[in-house]
């Protein structure tokens, strides 16, 4: 019996001795998993997304460039939106034929103006993003003029090694705001002209300004466009295909501003068919501001066009680019199509 005691004591003590030892071991499996993905964490790129005016659905779009930027595995996205802008005055009939129904949109739209105009300084007043917090800046923006203090600490943040990255309309934004102009090196629309700057223009192989008169901003019918790469070698589009095609988007052409330190990485024909300018107008470009780093791509009118393959890589390349001077970034296995756009669903 005694020996059945022992024999009983030594197994409940090896039971208890080995579950420790099976605890001790999970618990430390977790703490370094926990640590892992702390680590992973902490090496992703910040990106503060800033929306809230466009003349484009960045209701929409927003939550698409979040998502392709977060698909990478290289970054963490916020988004900050700005107070609401007055929306464009409905167009409606007048005088005889006019209906009951735009006399109610009207009657919506003004009383929404009123309301905006009532609750807009405030906003204003409160909407002041720490753009030292992230590694990068990425605008889907084009509305009203940011707050004199905010775009101070906007050209700050730029000039002093900061990271900005410039998505289709937000190229259209601000046009009496000369750092901005700088920063994105040409936009168009807002008043722009010739006194804005010159156009960009390719001539036997190598890019030329273009002073003559003319307003600043136009494109032709949004089709499926070739991405022409001009610079190959560089990082952000080292190792793409020459040319692909991507789907229905606004080619931007008659682009205008101070042009200065800007490198073209990618063209696109604008056809001349489709109302385009008949010219090889610049797409994606890289922009030294001080000593921040800028990616301005023009493509990303709509959902459709986020679509593109090649947009979404170039676009995960030049944020991280534009953040760090470098891509770690592997290029992904795609099969490029060689008569119609390469898609995928974010």
């Amino acid at each position: 019996m005694k020996c059945s005691a022992s024999l009983f004591r030594f197994s409940l003590l090896f039971i208890v001795a080995c579950s420790s030892v099976s605890c001790l071991a999970s618990n430390q499996a977790d703490q370094k998993e926990q640590q892992t993905q702390e680590q992973t964490q902490q090496d992703k790129l910040s990106v503060l997304l800033i929306d809230g005016q466009n003349n484009h659905q960045w209701q929409l779009t927003t939550p698409v460039l979040k998502k392709i930027l977060e698909n990478s595995g290289r970054f963490t996205v916020e988004v900050s939106t700005t107070p609401e802008g007055i929306p464009r005055k409905p167009r409606v009939s007048t005088g005889k034929d006019q209906q009951k129904d735009d006399v109610q949109q009207l009657k919506r739209w003004e009383e929404t103006v009123a309301r905006i105009k009532r609750e807009a300084p405030a906003q204003w007043k409160a909407w002041r993003p720490d753009f030292s917090k992230y590694d990068v800046i990425v605008s889907n923006y084009n509305g009203e003029s940011w707050p004199e203090e905010v775009r101070q600490s906007f050209e700050k943040y730029v000039s002093d090694g900061g990271s900005f990255v410039v998505v289709h309309a937000a190229d259209n934004a601000f046009p009496d705001w000369p750092a901005y102009n700088e920063m994105i090196a040409v936009g168009g629309w807002g008043g722009r002209d010739e006194n804005s700057g010159p156009m960009l223009r390719l001539r036997e192989g190598e890019w030329v300004e273009d002073t003559s008169a003319g307003r600043g901003g136009t494109h032709g019918t949004r089709i499926p466009v070739v991405v022409k790469v001009r610079q190959p070698e560089h990082p952000i589009v080292k190792g793409l295909p020459q040319e692909w095609m991507h789907p229905a988007d606004e080619v931007y052409g008659k682009l205008r501003g101070p042009a200065k330190n800007v490198s073209v990485l990618a063209t696109a024909y604008s056809e001349p068919e489709q109302r385009g300018t008949g010219e090889h107008e610049p797409i994606m470009m890289t922009v030294d501001y001080g000593t921040g780093r800028v990616f301005h791509t023009t493509l990303g009118h709509d959902v459709t066009a986020l679509q593109g393959t090649g947009f979404q890589i170039t676009l995960q390349r030049g944020t991280e680019w534009a953040a760090t001077g470098a891509v770690t970034q592997p290029l992904p296995n795609v099969k490029w199509n060689d008569h119609e756009p390469t898609v995928q669903k974010p």
